[in-house]
């Protein structure tokens, strides 16, 4: 009997087509946290979804894709549907996901990002705004729960650390519901009370745990506090958004009180490094002023005084040179004009210019007279106006009208008749 030897391709094609009649794979639904996330630039989403012990491709096209109210990433839980099927181009098999959606702590980790981003494009994480943590502290304001490893830790830290230094207990709550309203209201007490310094915080914890570090009124608060704040919640490798807004993040509360208080080691170390360099400063400014001092003992001036005032009296001599030559010339300008003036025919001839502005005078007297609306006047017309109106036509009066009539000399007052319009 001849064996019947299949290609690849129609082998993969018939897993795939059992693969697809299989009620139960057409429609499941996974859990699993996500690896080897890759978006298509056409919009696809490639990735492998994986548990403890298995993993399984994934693909989301792109008309699914677009549904999404948030972005995959690696290492985020999800919930997913879809259906089982074959890629017979690698003969492989793959859950094709028509639907995904955080599953519990992914859920909040997106929110966690959500937020992340809203306040740095707001500016609240911009090292700008952030101060600097006063190096000698007299007091320091502590706000975390009254009881727990976390408050004991600070409040050791800076007693050993720094005994001269006051740690005020602003207790809180640090998680659960009402845990950020009391933070953000033990945050403004402690702001008004006067400390240096505060640290804001608590111990380890789940990122439920820790949530309450993570809401916005305590970012707000933190960013409005006008005192320096450190932040210290969880562990090293734990991130709040208050660690992002904080003036200055430590890795554990102990971290944070040694961050807020030096050591009375720290101070004798610093005292002596002062008394060094005051010492050497001293040293210097002497040596400065000694080699100083010796170049002027050795100096020309020192030595010939009165040459120095040599090179004054000769500048002084060649100054008063100049002036006096300056003055010279003033003086020959100023002459040279007084003879010039002197000889002007204006001032020789008097009368010529008297006789030339007043023929002037009378050409413009004769011009004025010609262009006198009153001069006919002279020559027997008169004006005739009602109202201080001129008459220019008969049509501009009507008979009992007063004219007044204006002569060359004098003027009368007519009543008028009769009016003949002009044909």
């Amino acid at each position: 009997m001849d064996k019947e030897y299949l290609k690849i391709s129609e082998l993969n094609n018939y897993i795939k087509s059992v693969l697809d009649k299989d009620n139960f794979l057409n429609k499941v639904y996974l859990k699993g946290e996500i690896s080897n996330f890759k978006n298509h630039t056409r919009g696809h989403l490639y990735f492998t979804l994986k548990d403890d012990t298995s993993r399984i491709s994934a693909v989301m096209f792109q008309s699914s894709a677009v549904k999404l109210t948030f972005v995959p990433e690696d290492g985020m839980n999800v919930l997913v549907s879809g259906r089982i099927s074959a890629y017979p181009a690698q003969g492989s098999y793959q859950v094709y996901v028509d639907t995904m959606e955080p599953d519990g702590l992914g859920a909040l980790y997106i929110e966690y990002e959500k937020l992340k981003k809203k306040l740095a494009a707001q500016g609240l994480f911009a090292e700008s705004h952030k101060v600097p943590i006063p190096r000698f502290p007299e007091r320091i304001g502590v706000i975390t729960a009254p009881t727990g490893a976390a408050v004991r830790d600070i409040m050791s830290t800076i007693k050993r650390r720094y005994p001269m230094c006051e740690a005020i207990l602003f207790p809180c709550l640090v998680q659960g519901r009402d845990a950020a309203p009391d933070i953000v209201r033990q945050i403004k007490r402690a702001d008004a009370y006067g400390v240096d310094t505060i640290i804001v915080g608590r111990g380890g914890g789940s990122i439920e745990d820790l949530w309450a570090f993570n809401e916005e009124i305590v970012a707000e608060a933190i960013y409005d506090c006008i005192t320096p704040i450190i932040s210290a919640v969880g562990h090293e490798i734990d991130w709040t958004i208050a660690d992002f807004v904080a003036d200055l993040r430590a890795p554990t509360p102990t971290g944070a009180a040694e961050m807020a208080v030096p050591t009375v080691l720290d101070i004798k170390t610093l005292i002596d490094n002062y008394k060094i360099r005051l010492n050497k400063n001293i040293k210097n400014m002497v040596n400065t002023k000694f080699i100083k001092l010796r170049s002027l003992r050795q100096s020309f001036i020192l030595k010939n005084p009165m040459s120095m005032y040599e090179v004054k009296e000769q500048k002084l001599d060649t100054l008063i040179d100049i002036l006096n030559k300056d003055i010279k010339n003033i003086i020959n300008d100023k002459n040279n004009l007084l003879n010039k003036i002197k000889l002007s025919v204006v001032l020789q001839n008097p009368e010529n210019l008297i006789k030339d502005k007043k023929v002037k005078f009378d050409l413009l007297v004769n011009t004025l007279k010609l262009v006198n609306p009153l001069g006919i006047l002279d020559k027997g017309y008169s004006l005739v106006q009602i109202d201080n109106k001129i008459i220019k036509s008969s049509s501009d009066v009507k008979v009992n009208d007063i004219l007044n009539i204006r002569l060359h000399e004098g003027s009368i007052k007519a009543e008028v008749k009769e009016v003949e319009k002009k044909n």
